[in-house]
């Protein structure tokens, strides 16, 4: 049975992956955050809970004991967050991780559509490129995902773009987002040092439609 932690669980696509994680596997979740108190009572035995700072290496070290795979999903200091994970992962020989960016962090948005998202992230694309830039460059077996804007829709229905390629369609639903990386926890192998764009088909157009 694999062990899963999840860092940043408080946060809306970490929450889809702790439901699709225990709907669709039978592994141990670890989640990590701030503020145990934040977190909704999830009713299972296979959830540990641990608080503290992913910017601390001492915490996310700690986060780190009996796990076989990670997953990130942050905001705020990430360039900071992303370079904790790595050194704490390579110190704890956790190679797998997933991690939650942004797209636009290979200028691979085009068109209208692309000045759009570019302008809604703002300076924070800068700190997007550092982290996955860190995670790129480390030794681990890594997939960054990168989704297009985010829904609350239920439903499942996605495809996958590599970095190399124009990104596609312009939102996506979270719980689409979860099931990639339950599929990779599945498959260890799967999408295994790459960097994924991840939209919702037939999406296209200058800006979300919610937007």
């Amino acid at each position: 049975m694999s062990r899963v932690l999840i860092i940043g669980a408080n946060g809306a696509v970490s929450k889809a992956a702790i439901n699709s994680f225990l709907e669709n596997t039978n592994y141990t979740l670890r989640l990590f955050l701030r503020d145990a108190n934040r977190l909704p009572d999830y009713a299972s035995d296979r959830i540990r809970v641990r608080e503290g700072d992913a910017t601390n290496i001492d915490d996310v070290t700690h986060a780190m004991e009996d796990v076989d795979i990670v997953f990130a999903s942050l905001s705020g200091e990430l360039d900071k967050e992303a370079q904790t994970i790595v050194q704490a992962m390579e110190v704890s020989t956790v190679k797998r991780l997933i991690f939650v960016t942004a797209l636009g962090i290979h200028d691979e948005v085009p068109g209208n559509f692309g000045e759009w998202s570019a302008a809604k992230i703002g300076d924070k694309l800068s700190i997007y490129k550092q982290a996955a830039h860190t995670i790129e460059t480390s030794s681990l077996d890594y997939t960054l995902l990168r989704p297009a804007w985010l829904t609350e829709k239920n439903e499942v229905d996605y495809e996958i773009t590599d970095k190399a390629e124009k990104f596609k369609g312009t939102e996506v639903s979270r719980k689409s987002v979860a099931e990639v990386a339950v599929n990779i926890a599945k498959d260890p192998n799967l999408y295994l040092r790459q960097s994924i764009g991840i939209n919702k088909p037939n999406t296209d157009g200058d800006k979300p439609a919610w937007a």
